[in-house]
């Protein structure tokens, strides 16, 4: 049983660059990954495409990494 929050530890690291950046973030949607989208662990685009398509089951705190993701994601599709 030790083995699943290390595994979800080292998805959660793994999405850093496309989803949750910073410690803080990856700690706001943990308990809704592991609430919402366990079946998806280990992995990561799943578990990031889980997140967004329950974005109105989030908790506010990953609501908000989600949000700001995505925002960031469109500034950067909106350079090209």
């Amino acid at each position: 049983m030790k083995s699943a929050p290390l595994a979800l530890f080292v998805v959660l690291l793994g999405t850093a660059s496309a989803f949750a950046e910073t410690g803080a973030e990856r700690a706001a949607c943990t308990p809704d990954v592991m609430r919402l989208c366990a079946s998806q662990i280990p992995n990561a685009g799943a578990i990031t495409l889980c997140l967004r398509e329950n974005r109105v089951a989030l908790s506010s705190a990953c609501r908000t990494v989600v949000d700001r993701s995505d925002r960031s994601k469109g500034n950067i599709a909106n350079r090209r």
